[in-house]
């Protein structure tokens, strides 16, 4: 049996139709760029997240690019965040100049761990405003908690540590939309918690266009204009450019693509974590603990409906490369998400990292392995997957 790593056809199959309604609309328009279809999905997702303001823009990774410059982020500054994320995340500190600080991951969620940040931040010279220096000099300015995955970070805690340490908090929700983190004061959406939040709408995501495309939101009117100006090479009026942006804008097509599927995204995480409590019910039955460790769900108790929106369902065993080798024998698509951890990439030698620095981050690197989710996976090709991994560790039936 073949199971694929992510099989997007059914999806795309039921909404075809409207797709490609929605697309002429756009091709007999000829209007491409940040015309009624962004609009509209920008209204749709501030509704959705239950935020004022939400811009659209080019990618995931140019909402960050974008976020950092409207917040004048640059050299002389540092950003706090993970090692365990896809390269965008520190690429774009690094764009704008700005020094990545790699704090260590909770082993058991995969999240930026605040106990590491405050470990980190706790013997921190301050500067006149009361943000914490670090040994170059670089004021620290902003932390960047990665929702890896779709499980939300420990968001109390980081925002707390925030407030102490006066960071600006980002969210990179990149891999989230839609999942949700209780709070002391309820349940939050991913992205609306900090100052300011992201997300991506690559295809393979929850929610995925037909290419790039991102989505910035945020509370703060005064900081939604500046993002709006920024995602046009900071241009406002026509041809007057107060500062340097970029040309981060969504256009028609993606944006019109997105609209019609936006409706089914609570479905589509609904059905992804369906098939995950299969997956857990199949590693029970061939009692794998010992072997396998599952996908952590810290806030499945708090009342939360998206406590988790499985945009990967990764396991962790320490044959991780051996039990991969199997499964792509037996027709079983896997990834490794993320095969080296940040502050070893060969770009970042410049800030001095060595190995054993942030040893969580170095253990999931080569422990962890994506097995195959999408709303559309059929239980029988999921028991395939389990048992096959029962085979390899001589534990099938």
């Amino acid at each position: 049996m073949r199971v694929p790593l992510l099989d997007l056809s059914e999806e795309y199959r039921a909404l075809a139709e409207p797709i490609r309604a929605a697309v002429d609309e756009v091709l007999s328009s000829q209007n491409f760029i940040l015309g009624p279809q962004v609009a509209r999905f920008e209204k749709a997702i501030a509704v959705f997240c239950g935020t004022p303001h939400a811009i659209g823009v080019s990618s995931g990774t140019d909402a960050l690019l974008a976020i950092l410059m409207a917040m004048k982020i640059g050299p002389g500054d540092a950003v706090i965040t993970s090692a365990y994320t896809f390269f965008a995340t520190a690429g774009c500190i690094a764009r704008v100049g700005a020094k990545p600080i790699f704090v260590d991951i909770d082993p058991d969620t995969f999240n930026l761990s605040p106990e590491a940040v405050e470990r980190f931040l706790a013997d921190k010279g301050a500067d006149g405003e009361g943000r914490p220096v670090d040994a170059d000099g670089n004021t620290i300015r902003a932390i960047v908690p990665v929702h890896l995955f779709g499980l939300c970070c420990n968001m109390a805690a980081l925002l707390a540590i925030g407030r102490t340490h006066h960071l600006r908090v980002i969210e990179d929700a990149a891999q989230a939309i839609g999942a949700q983190c209780p709070l002391p004061e309820g349940v939050a959406q991913a992205g609306t918690m900090g100052e300011v939040g992201y997300f991506s709408f690559y295809p393979s995501k929850n929610l995925g266009a037909a290419g790039d495309a991102g989505m910035v939101i945020c509370r703060d009117g005064q900081f939604a204009q500046a993002l709006r100006v920024c995602r046009q090479h900071g241009m406002e009026p026509r041809y007057y450019h107060h500062f340097i942006g970029g040309n981060f804008r969504l256009d028609e097509i993606q944006a019109a693509i997105l609209n019609v599927k936006l409706p089914c995204l609570d479905a589509w995480s609904a059905a992804r974590r369906a098939a995950a409590d299969f997956y857990r019910e199949e590693f029970q039955r061939y009692d794998l603990a010992a072997y396998v460790s599952l996908p952590l769900e810290p806030f499945r108790e708090s009342g939360a409906t998206n406590h988790h929106i499985y945009h990967q369902y990764v396991i962790r065993t320490p044959r991780r490369d051996e039990l991969r080798e199997q499964l792509s024998r037996s027709e079983i698509g896997t990834a490794i998400y993320y095969p080296v951890g940040l502050h070893e990439q060969k770009c970042f030698a410049y800030l001095d990292y060595r190995a054993g620095d942030l040893p969580e981050t170095e253990r999931a690197a080569r422990e962890t392995l994506a097995l195959p989710i999408f709303p559309g996976l059929a239980r029988e090709q999921q028991r395939y997957v389990v048992q096959s991994i029962a085979q390899f560790f001589g534990h099938a039936s």
